[in-house]
């Protein structure tokens, strides 16, 4: 057996045996998931359990051609790899155009003193909201379903609800440097001119000196805050292209070690078949 071809299938033995255990954990995490009651995490068990599903099924399909030292096995595993390979290469290109897609303006996140910072979040036009997640349905934020479902998770989450407790004074709430969903969903939009009580408390006797219809959606309830406000839902359309824009990135890292998995792959499978002709 020549340096070459031990090099080869020991990479590929022991990479596939990592993942392997890295596959159980996976599908071991979806299943802890399918015991969470919260209907936020639920709808991500399948998609967890079979992504868990498909590294087991390439890992032990690796694992094993390496170890077996078979040309069959390891055709397998380099055909399912090329696929994976194929399908997250579309994928960030996907992510790509979702989180370059979209034109929009800076607004000022809150009526600050001078000489105090501003924080800014990304307001979109509700078209082109819609334009921006228009091949991906269950991401499509004008869906009243789609937004009904994402707005009992704001609810639920900690965004507006712990704002008091981040920022204790007047002083560090304005000039403090909110989140895109603790900008557009936690308070009125600045241009409704406002008096800022507290982080979670807005004067609304006041009357708006703006006319959108955000302003008098906007309540001091926890469960009502601005959920209902465009400027909610360009919150979480900057928020989610944001986060695709890190899901891509991870992607690209992803290709590129897949791609030399796939290199040394296909050194051991031909030095099999080389083997396997000798005998």
């Amino acid at each position: 057996m020549s340096s070459g071809m031990g090099t080869s299938t020991f990479i590929i033995k022991w990479t596939n045996f990592l993942t392997m255990l890295l596959a159980v954990a996976v599908i071991g995490y979806g299943v802890w998931m399918s015991t969470h009651h919260d209907s936020c995490k639920r709808s991500l068990i399948l998609p967890v359990i079979i992504l868990g599903a498909l590294i087991f099924v390439l890992s032990i399909t690796g694992f094993f051609g390496a170890l077996k030292n078979s040309s069959f096995l390891l055709w397998i595993y380099l055909i399912l790899l090329c696929i994976i390979l194929l399908a997250i290469l579309v994928f960030t290109v996907l992510a790509f155009i979702v989180t370059n897609n979209g034109s929009g303006h800076t607004v000022t996140g809150l009526r600050t003193l001078k000489n105090q910072k501003q924080s800014s979040i990304r307001r979109f036009h509700s078209m082109e909201i819609q334009h921006c997640f228009h091949f991906l349905p269950h991401f499509q934020l004008n869906n009243s379903h789609n937004w009904e479902h994402l707005k009992s998770c704001l609810v639920k989450s900690s965004d507006c609800n712990h704002l008091s407790k981040k920022y204790k004074t007047l002083k560090q709430f304005k000039s403090a440097k909110l989140s895109p969903i603790e900008a557009g969903c936690c308070r009125p939009p600045s241009e409704c001119g406002y008096p800022v009580v507290n982080a979670s408390f807005y004067d609304l006797s006041f009357h708006p000196i703006s006319s959108i219809k955000d302003c008098k959606l906007y309540k001091n309830s926890m469960t009502m805050k601005c959920y209902n406000c465009d400027s909610c839902k360009a919150g979480v359309a900057q928020y989610m292209k944001t986060e695709w824009r890190v899901v891509a990135i991870f992607n690209v890292i992803l290709f590129v070690v897949l791609s030399m998995v796939y290199f040394v792959g296909c050194c051991a499978r031909r030095n099999a078949a080389k083997n396997r002709s000798k005998v």
